[in-house]
């Protein structure tokens, strides 16, 4: 692809280096790739973009537009049965839900060693960390560990520790040999100190008792409830505790504690002749025993079955170009996620959606007005010891990071991938200010209120939804009232921000519907159109969710190029010329390597190819807007 490599500026003043070149294809209709009805349909504009610098694009983003490979398509929102919005967040201003710092945490688990995401999950401790201060940076995967960092423990919550795990292994080891039901979940063990009051009501030994626990009783309720009918296993509470007792015996090492089963409680006892002054000198005699076990088993107070080699996450960002290792990825991901057939995932489909770009590269400068990377189109691998693991399609813009689509391994859905890739894209945005200070947001694609399959990036707070008619930017608890009663709504119309609070100008049913009429009867004369289909404008932001349940991806599951056929029809448009859409005359013209504003073509055209062309530019000028009108290459041959 011959590009223009001249540079020019924009009337924002942003970066332009080359010139964007389109073709119209009119509008188009096809079937829905979110509510799943044939006898609903997806009408949207599009244009088929030669070259496309980054300041337009950025622009046309926020003017409802999203790209497809060369494709650019927006979806005409008064027609379509799932209206789409687009949906941005400022990066600074983010702030990660409980759930959000859950995949963080979940993660540096997982590359600690300590979970393998099979076995049932170590419990989390920091579950009642508050989310990350309002202005904080959100951490990378090198900078996970401070969420999760506490006070040192004492010498006496470690022996707390450690004889809990001894408890929690030979609670495994009781269901690894039958004694208690494999198929259910049991709770982790906690051994206390037992106070000196409880110790004058023991009757037995109460100068020697030190820590209890009660576990046993816990899991005689769980294992009698069940077992199955007719099985003649005592799972008294008594009988539990000795033969945890027994198993505990077996792998604690400590020459000063024994270990009793009592009345269904396991008990642990000092063996030396303990005085008031001697449990400080008893606590360290039993830290030193744990620590040289510790170790030993190189791993602390994790179980040595649970111990594995830590893992390293490495993310890469590379210039978009094809790779068979992440096709490879791709077509895996769609067969086992989408359901795709094999034959259907090909290189070319592929190559056209996701690699073929029409952003014209600008590589990084060193006055503060681009990040490291450059601008252009990006794909951001996540390699886990090496192995290809996930990938970010992404738009690296003057004033964002827009997230195009991401694919990952079936096999480690448990991780969260498509969750934890978009917060660290939001923090790449944070990261990135300092190099760009006009890098600021994180486009999610499109959010569509009407299908709730799409309604996870809303979980991505402070976010806004952007006005489908005037493009002004709306804060999403704003619009929910909105969308709540209508699919359609212009945004801006009714939304009344004074003081934080929200209000209605007007009765939004009543509004919404005279709204709907109005643009439809300037459409009146466009419903037969005659595209062939081949478009279909479903949103490509990707699927963000890795584990198929509250953060369903499935709306993004019609991932269909939108390109396959380049042999684009005539729409059949004969809207009308009339008001600021007659205002044409500067939009710019390209004949080959020609460059001619339509005023200066116009007198030269028969009078049915000018009203046929006025036509064609009225409805292009509506739908970029007069100033990309005139910047961009309306492409004629």
């Amino acid at each position: 692809m011959k590009r223009n490599e001249a540079s020019s500026s924009n009337s924002s003043g942003g970066i332009n280096v080359g010139e964007s070149v389109v073709v119209d294809v009119g509008r188009r209709r096809s079937s829905c790739g979110y509510c799943k009805s044939g006898a609903r349909s997806s009408v949207s504009h599009g244009l088929w973009a030669r070259s496309l610098t980054i300041a337009d694009y950025q622009e046309l983003l926020d003017r409802g537009w999203r790209r497809s490979g060369c494709y650019l398509y927006k979806p005409e929102m008064e027609s379509t049965c799932c209206p789409s919005y687009t949906i941005r967040l400022k990066a600074d201003k983010f702030t990660p839900s409980k759930e959000q710092n859950r995949v963080f945490r979940r993660m540096k688990r997982y590359l600690d060693g300590i979970w393998d995401g099979k076995k049932q999950e170590l419990p989390d401790k920091s579950d009642d960390l508050q989310g990350i201060a309002h202005g904080d940076e959100l951490p990378s995967s090198t900078k996970i560990e401070s969420l999760v960092t506490s006070e040192p423990k004492s010498k006496e919550d470690e022996i707390l520790d450690y004889l809990s795990k001894q408890i929690d292994l030979a609670i495994q080891s009781l269901v690894e040999s039958g004694d208690l039901p494999s198929d259910v979940q049991y709770p982790k063990s906690s051994v206390k100190k037992v106070s000196s009051t409880k110790k004058r009501r023991i009757v037995e030994g109460p100068e020697d008792l030190l820590y209890t626990n009660n576990i046993s009783f816990q899991l005689a309720a769980i294992a009698k409830k069940a077992k199955r009918d007719g099985s003649s296993s005592d799972l008294s509470p008594k009988n539990i505790a000795e033969e945890l007792v027994s198993a505990v015996q077996q792998s604690m090492n400590s020459p000063d504690l024994s270990v009793k089963a009592c009345n269904g409680h396991i008990n642990f006892y000092s063996l030396l002749k303990e005085t008031p002054c001697d449990e400080q000198n008893h606590q360290v005699s039993l830290s030193s025993d744990i620590s040289s076990q510790r170790e030993e088993k190189g791993g602390g107070m994790v179980p040595e079955n649970l111990q594995s080699k830590k893992r390293k996450l490495e993310i890469h960002l590379n210039r978009s170009s094809f790779d068979p290792e992440e096709f490879a990825l791709y077509r895996k991901y769609q067969t086992k996620v989408h359901n795709d057939e094999p034959d259907d995932v090909t290189e070319s489909s592929y190559t056209r959606f996701l690699i073929d770009t029409p952003l014209i590269y600008i590589p990084p400068t060193s006055d503060n007005t681009v990040p490291p990377c450059g601008f252009g189109s990006f794909h951001q691998q996540y390699r886990l010891d090496g192995r290809l693991i996930a990938v970010g399609v992404i738009d690296i813009l003057p004033k964002c990071l827009s997230s195009k689509y991401l694919f990952w391994d079936p096999e480690l859905a448990f991780l969260s991938l498509g969750k934890y890739s978009a917060l660290q894209e939001i923090s790449w945005v944070k990261e990135n200010q300092g190099h760009c200070p006009s890098l600021e947001y994180y486009y999610l694609g499109y959010y569509i209120h009407s299908c709730p399959k799409m309604r996870y990036k809303a979980a991505y707070n402070p976010s806004e939804l952007l006005c489908p008619l005037r493009y002004q930017w709306v804060r999403y608890d704003f619009a929910k009232p909105l969308l709540d009663r209508a699919r359609y709504a212009v945004l801006s119309d009714y939304a009344n921000a004074q003081d934080g609070a929200y209000s209605l100008t007007q009765e939004p049913g009543k509004r919404l519907k005279q709204k709907q009429n109005d643009l439809s009867d300037g459409n009146s004369n466009n419903s037969d159109m005659s595209g062939n289909g081949n478009a279909n404008d479903t949103d490509m932001s990707g699927d963000r969710d890795s584990n198929g349940t509250d953060m369903s991806g499935d709306g993004d599951s019609n991932d269909t190029d939108m390109s396959d056929d380049e042999s684009f029809p005539e729409t059949n448009d004969q809207a009308t010329v009339s008001g600021e859409d007659a205002d044409i005359g500067d939009v710019l013209l390209g004949l080959r390597e020609t460059r001619i504003k339509f005023m200066k073509l116009r007198r030269r055209l028969g009078p049915a190819d000018q009203t046929s062309l006025e036509n064609q530019l009225s409805r292009y000028m509506k739908v970029v807007g007069k100033q990309l009108s005139e910047r961009m290459v309306y492409s004629l041959a």
